[in-house]
């Protein structure tokens, strides 16, 4: 197998390209949900691990994403991204491997500090595999579908997350109840099943065609004041920085607070965690067909707003008597967390190929996810910090109802630890949105205008983008029926 560039591709070599990504996708997603999300948390917790060591292990994927210089010096050298991606995403994926056998062949050695110097080096060779794939990917797919090939992509792996996570969720379960003894064992069962596909899904990548490419030889230094350069791209970076840092302080520690405060078990989270993917999923598609329409900016303009009341509803998590309420708030901020997600993820991921020059591609590339990574890796060091702090420390907020025969009280707001959290990342979230106006994007509609014009495709092609869609459209029948019945 070669794997060295093409001067130009067929239209047979797209195609066949563009399918090979969407199978390395789907091998990646097995082996991100099988290590990562509730697994790989409530691993850490059996391990011992606290609010920091959670934070540093959420910190972690884009903590290592500044040794992506390395990427830019390995392309520039070798004038080959395919060869760059394939042989680190080997190298990133073995680890995952060891961290599985080597706890199962020497129990002795599976502690929480193993685990986070495995996943340094998974994380570590991941980076540098980042950008090169980013700018091959950016000539390979065309343009003018980037947005709806995307959206199916990320639809396919994220029905595989649903479906891989809830039964090991089940899985775990069944184990943590029958035979608690293993529970750990699980885990390194299921980062040895991860290795596995990680790595076959390299093997497969190594089969799609690059088309050539020439980089600059200036000095990397120089390349990298590049972006810093380009006022629009610079704005880009400022916004996606600050999104990162604000959702970062809370996104980790979600997990934890439904384990930990709401005790819940492995398969309740996973479930509500699939509720949220499917509804991503089945929002992928509206998204991206509107987002190559229009433009990235006006969805997230729309989205972004929408994960902020989703952090906002979080506050108001545990605080009422009957359980069943809490766990539908669950439901339905994982419902609007998971569309909100879609447009937000695939949005900032469009409008970074889009705006990168194609010859610089992998330095704007680089810098972007560079720069973001500082900003994304404080934000959970800074979250497990600020949980262990406030976890003396509360505020309550009740209402008195006060009768001749009876009194009620009603709690209205109860900040305590991650729920602090939550309501800091709501409002750093609404501070980062007021960045996104200064993006300039070609082709891009005023945010009411994509929203007035979503709400009426959505009215007019309900079973096409929704699956919730189905049950409006139901609505609509069986009100019609009884209308008719009525009027005879």
């Amino acid at each position: 197998m070669h794997l060295k560039p093409q001067q130009q591709l067929t239209e047979t070599d797209i195609k066949q390209g563009m399918q090979i990504l969407i199978v390395d996708g789907l091998a990646a997603e097995a082996m991100i949900t099988l290590t990562g999300g509730a697994f790989l948390v409530a691993m850490a917790l059996l391990m011992g691990a606290n609010n920091l060591q959670i934070g540093l292990i959420s910190a972690l994927p884009t903590l290592t994403n500044v040794f992506q210089l390395v990427s830019i010096w390995l392309v520039r050298r070798t004038n080959n991204r395919r060869l760059v991606t394939v042989v680190c995403s080997l190298l990133a994926r073995i680890p995952l491997l060891l961290t599985g056998v080597i706890p199962l062949l020497f129990p002795d050695l599976g502690n929480i500090r193993f685990l986070i110097v495995f996943l340094f080096f998974f994380y570590f060779f991941g980076s540098v595999a980042g950008p090169s794939w980013n700018a091959w990917v950016k000539d390979l797919v065309p343009e003018h579908v980037m947005g709806s090939y995307f959206a199916k992509r990320s639809a396919y792996t994220q029905g595989l997350n649903v479906i891989l996570s809830l039964l090991a969720a089940f899985g775990v379960d069944y184990i943590r109840r029958h035979y608690p003894a293993y529970e750990l064992t699980t885990y390194y069962c299921m980062f040895v099943l991860a290795g596995i596909a990680g790595i076959v899904g390299a093997l497969i990548l190594a089969r799609a065609e690059e088309p050539q490419s020439q980089m600059d030889k200036a000095n990397i230094f120089k390349l990298l004041m590049r972006p810093l350069q380009d006022p629009n791209f610079l704005r880009l970076l400022l916004f996606n920085s600050a999104w990162a840092f604000a959702v970062g302080i809370a996104m980790p520690f979600f997990t934890v607070f439904m384990m930990k405060s709401m005790h819940l078990s492995l398969s309740y989270i996973t479930v509500l965690l699939m509720v949220s993917q499917l509804t991503g999923v089945f929002t992928f598609r509206m998204w991206g067909i509107f987002a190559d329409r229009y433009s990235n900016k006006s969805i997230i303009a729309i989205s972004g707003p929408l994960y902020v009341a989703c952090l906002v509803a979080w506050c108001f998590v545990g605080i009422y008597s009957m359980q069943y309420i809490n766990i539908l708030l669950l439901v339905l901020i994982h419902i609007f967390t998971g569309i909100a997600n879609a447009g937000v993820n695939l949005s900032l991921n469009n409008i970074g190929l889009k705006l990168a020059p194609t010859r610089d591609a992998v330095v704007y590339l680089s810098a972007k996810n560079i720069i973001t990574a500082v900003f994304s890796a404080l934000a959970p060091l800074l979250g497990g910090y600020l949980a262990d702090f406030f976890e003396l420390r509360h505020v309550q907020i009740d209402a008195t109802f006060t009768g001749p025969y009876k009194q009620k009280v009603f709690h209205l707001l109860y900040l305590h630890e991650w729920n602090f959290l939550f309501l800091l990342s709501a409002v750093l979230s609404i501070l980062s949105l007021e960045l996104l106006p200064w993006i300039a994007e070609k082709g891009e509609v005023g945010r009411n205008v994509v929203a007035r014009i979503m709400r009426s495709a959505i009215r007019n092609n309900l079973k096409d983008y929704f699956l919730i869609g189905n049950l409006i459209a139901w609505h609509e029948h069986f009100r019609g029926f009884l209308l008719r019945r009525k009027s005879s």
